[in-house]
């Protein structure tokens, strides 16, 4: 069962997290926020390309999961 952090995180393991996208928020600043490097987006589309058809178009609400 994954823990509810109040920042739209949710840890689910070892392997990677669920993150829940907030307005504003874009693949490059997830992934700054998670890696450190805004140029990491693409780790993150890989692993989401069934609910992420286009890179560009994220919407709030949309629950994406983070690698480690």
């Amino acid at each position: 069962m994954a823990d509810q952090q109040g920042d739209g995180m949710e840890v689910s393991g070892s392997r990677g997290e669920n993150y829940t996208v907030k307005a504003g928020d874009s693949l490059s600043k997830i992934a700054k926020h998670f890696y450190g490097d805004p140029s990491q987006w693409q780790r993150i589309y890989d692993v989401n390309r069934e609910t992420v058809s286009n890179p560009d178009l994220i919407h709030p609400g949309q629950k994406l999961y983070i690698p480690k």
